[in-house]
């Protein structure tokens, strides 16, 4: 890692605490009158996900910014020149450093040891990326799975606000949600993957050697099994939401169809 990447990791945490623990309360007060009611753990989970939110943007249109025009890494995904990867990469990276140090002192509020295993697996992987400069492609492939987090984050706050699960919004993120997270990262694992499979055996992966190759194939792996656990657990909420919008509004009309039925027997 030369000083460019590490300059980038360390300003990316400091900035990501930064924007946590300074703009974060002062923005949330100002635009969401909600914010001032919430237990001080909720405020802390509350200003981590709009951090989480800036990260997922910045770094997933920055992600497809590389897919469609660095031509150097698309060319060659193994050694391709990876600057501007290594970049998106090590944002990436001081995010989930930052990330990682708010998990472990809010423990207690926050800890989830599915977040705390992607963390691992992604700085595993990323590590080479920043140290070796190798797999740039892949890298950053990855990297476009952070579009569905917007969403997802968007679901917590509906959720700490007291939205009921029938209001429109709610719905309509939880269906924006499921098709997004579902896109960038269940549906785009057989392109990955087959792009994987077609390295296997080439001179640019015998180059790698065991370790980068271990690390590469073992943190896809863990990714993926943890992102199916999600879609099954986002397809399992989605589908009871859809269930209970639907069996309310049949219950309002059978209501409806009663007091109608009333009133017509009481002038009878």
């Amino acid at each position: 890692m030369d000083a460019r990447e590490l300059t980038v990791v360390a300003g990316s945490f400091v900035g990501f605490q930064l924007l946590c623990s300074a703009v974060c309360p002062l923005l949330s007060a100002a635009i969401s009158s909600g914010y001032a009611l919430l237990p001080s753990h909720k405020h802390i989970e509350w200003n981590s996900r709009i951090v989480s939110t800036v990260h997922a943007l910045i770094v997933g249109f920055f992600c497809l910014y590389i897919l469609w025009f660095d031509d150097a890494v698309n060319a060659n995904p193994v050694w391709g020149d990876p600057s501007l990867v290594k970049l998106n990469v090590a944002i990436t990276c001081g995010y989930l450093l930052y990330d990682l140090v708010l998990l472990a002192c809010n423990w207690r509020a926050m800890g989830d040891t599915f977040f705390l295993c992607h963390h691992l697996a992604a700085l595993y992987a990323y590590g080479y990326v920043l140290t070796r400069g190798v797999l740039p492609y892949f890298a950053n492939f990855r990297l476009i799975s952070e579009l569905s987090t917007p969403f997802v984050n968007q679901r917590w706050f509906f959720e700490a606000l007291k939205y009921p699960r029938s209001h429109r919004l709610v719905v309509l993120n939880g269906l924006a949600m499921a098709v997004v997270f579902f896109l960038v990262r269940i549906a785009v694992m057989p392109s990955y993957w087959a792009s994987v499979f077609a390295t296997f055996g080439t001179p640019e992966f015998e180059r790698l050697g065991l370790g980068a190759q271990v690390a590469w194939i073992t943190s896809c792996i863990a990714l993926d099994i943890l992102n199916t656990i999600w879609m099954y657990k986002i397809t399992r909420g989605a589908y009871k939401v859809l269930m209970g919008t639907r069996g309310r509004k049949e219950k309002d009309k059978v209501e409806c169809s009663d007091k109608k039925d009333h009133v017509n027997n009481h002038t009878d």
